[in-house]
């Protein structure tokens, strides 16, 4: 992992004026551990190929953004970096905000205008949720995106409490066991869908966009958050996390160790086909069991 030393502020742009506290290094060694972690675990890097890093303007955006940039300076991550932010044409976006400090920071960026809210809005009912076809919108041109620059991955900025927050709603809304995926092959095959922060706490990302005093836009923007099932799960983890410190982390973990044999899963198990190891000596003659009818 990491040395004891800490790396210059001046690696790049992005960590122009990083705060010179003890508690601020702290946390920013802590993100690039846990982020290289999580691209060692999963096999994320093919050295030389293009990365395509969506930006939106969050602060979980900001720090993926800062962290692959330093992993890059250190020689560990042997990828080509292009940020893209897509504006989707919610009202009140401020589209100035991202060009701008990208170029400020000396990023190589391309910018995209799709007015995908105005689809949304035309064809989701008023008072339910955007969410889901605007995700699938976005999606797909992030795909294509991906595709007229020649990069062989989209990389997003989803973190460990998203991925906890998106089991939990499986859990309780979809009545399976899934998650999002570190990794993932696109549907057509040829991109990967990566999400480096997958090992990183939500609170983290937090911490250092605000340290760094990166200009945060705002996620609710379209208006449709308010009662949300990811914000009442959200609640939920919130309120076991005040209750028992940690509990987030164990969770997680739990995602990590996953034992097929001892769920219900008779496409993931073989059940039908455990049985005791025979004993020495012949195979007793035991008649076959009937199948029911």
């Amino acid at each position: 992992m990491l040395d004891d030393t800490d790396a210059p502020d001046d690696i790049h742009p992005l960590f122009f004026g990083a705060p010179k506290t003890t508690e601020f290094r702290k946390l920013r060694k802590r993100l690039v551990q846990d982020v290289r972690e999580a691209i060692d675990a999963y096999g994320m890097v093919t050295p030389g190929a293009r990365w395509l890093v969506c930006l939106s303007g969050g602060k979980d955006s900001y720090t993926l953004l800062a962290i692959l940039h330093e992993l890059q300076w250190r020689g560990l991550l042997p990828v080509e970096l292009l940020a893209c932010n897509l504006d989707q044409g919610q009202p009140g976006f401020p589209a100035t905000v991202l060009p701008e400090f990208l170029s400020r920071m000396k990023v190589p960026h391309r910018i995209e205008y799709q007015d995908t809210y105005s689809v949304v809005t035309a064809k989701i009912p008023q008072g339910k949720t955007y969410c889901s076809l605007c995700s699938r919108l976005r999606r797909g041109n992030l795909y294509r995106i991906a595709r007229e620059e020649g990069c062989q991955a989209v990389v997003l900025g989803h973190h460990r409490d998203d991925i906890l927050e998106t089991f939990f709603l499986n859990l309780f809304h979809g009545g399976r066991l899934a998650t999002m995926p570190p990794k993932l092959r696109n549907e057509e095959g040829d991109l990967l869908v990566l999400r480096p922060l997958a090992h990183v706490a939500e609170a983290d990302c937090d911490r250092f966009a605000r340290a760094m005093a990166y200009p945060v836009i705002p996620c609710d923007l379209c208006g449709s958050q308010e009662g949300l099932q990811r914000m009442q799960v959200k609640a939920l983890l919130d309120e076991w996390e005040r209750k028992v410190p940690g509990r987030r982390q164990k969770m997680f973990r739990a995602l990590t160790q996953v034992r097929p044999s001892h769920l219900l899963d008779p496409d993931l198990f073989d059940f039908v086909g455990l049985a005791p190891l025979a004993e020495s000596g012949p195979e007793p003659d035991i008649p076959e069991v009937p199948r029911l009818r």
